[in-house]
């Protein structure tokens, strides 16, 4: 992963389109008035999307020509623009940029776009292209920040919530249970096999906690495996991993697939630019 530089010419005169997620206007419509806003008065030329569905969005993308996309949404609007993007094999074609509008932008601030709508605006006009290194599974699945496998069903925060008083109600009542209760929504150990380039990290006889990937500037995933209490903790570095055990389920960014009995994921290094500020 390459450290950010500028394009070959500032985004004020390369023509935009502006794709406006339908959650973010109605969630915020005074932040997009304000992002379009800025963003027109900035550019050389800007095109408008105001796209009613996922696949009118996908569309616009496909057609848009020399113009730079630009996404106002969240991190979910963010990754399907890169997902589709990705799957017309375009996604290197341009730089993208995204005006962080909505209720989940914590990857997009992880990937070093602000978190405000008036900065992140000014640093699609005026940022520099960050090259970021993919990963993608066998399926088409993508993997912009960080990959996990929690071993067992991923609990939401809101279930985690609603789970301890119940945990504390089923503590006292049953007091027999052979099976621990798990705690705070934590889950049970996993039998997994997990490779890393070909080298073997855990196999279905080491119970693990947790397997989590990420990219790193480096240019290769970083792999760790949480074992058991008492068991040593893995890490490793690798482009290809390779995930297998008995229907387990993983969360990628911030959406949870699964089950699955086996998952790959590979390394594509510089595979999208993203517009972030100058330092």
């Amino acid at each position: 992963m390459s450290p950010g530089h500028p394009p070959p010419d500032s985004d004020r005169e390369h023509p935009l389109l502006l794709v406006i997620d339908p959650a973010a206007r109605a969630v915020d419509g005074e932040s997009v008035r304000i992002a379009k806003d800025v963003l027109c008065a900035g550019a050389s030329s800007v095109k408008v999307c105001v796209p009613d569905s996922a696949e009118e969005a996908e569309r616009a993308l496909a057609h848009r020509g020399r113009r730079h996309p630009v996404v106002l949404g969240d991190d979910s609007a963010l990754l399907r623009t890169v997902r589709a993007l990705h799957r017309d094999r375009t996604l290197g074609e341009a730089p993208l940029a995204l005006v962080p509008i909505g209720p989940r932008s914590a990857l997009a601030r992880g990937l070093g776009v602000p978190g405000q709508v008036l900065p992140a605006a000014r640093a699609v006009l005026d940022g520099v292209e960050r090259e970021l290194d993919l990963l993608v599974d066998e399926s088409g699945g993508i993997v912009l920040g960080a990959l996990s496998i929690p071993c067992g069903t991923p609990v939401s925060r809101t279930a985690a919530h609603w789970w301890t008083p119940v945990e504390k109600t089923a503590r006292s009542l049953v007091r027999t249970l052979t099976a621990p209760i798990p705690v705070n929504g934590s889950p049970p150990p996993q039998r997994l096999r997990v490779e890393a380039d070909g080298v073997l990290l855990a196999d279905l006889d080491q119970p693990v906690r947790e397997v989590s990937v990420r990219t790193s500037p480096s240019g290769v995933a970083e792999v760790f495996v949480r074992r058991t209490e008492g068991a040593e903790h893995v890490r490793a570095q690798a482009r290809t991993i390779t995930v297998s055990g008995r229907d387990f389920r993983y969360r990628a960014d911030s959406a949870v697939t699964g089950p699955v009995r086996t998952r790959t994921w590979t390394l594509e290094p510089s595979a999208w630019r993203l517009t972030v500020p100058r330092r």
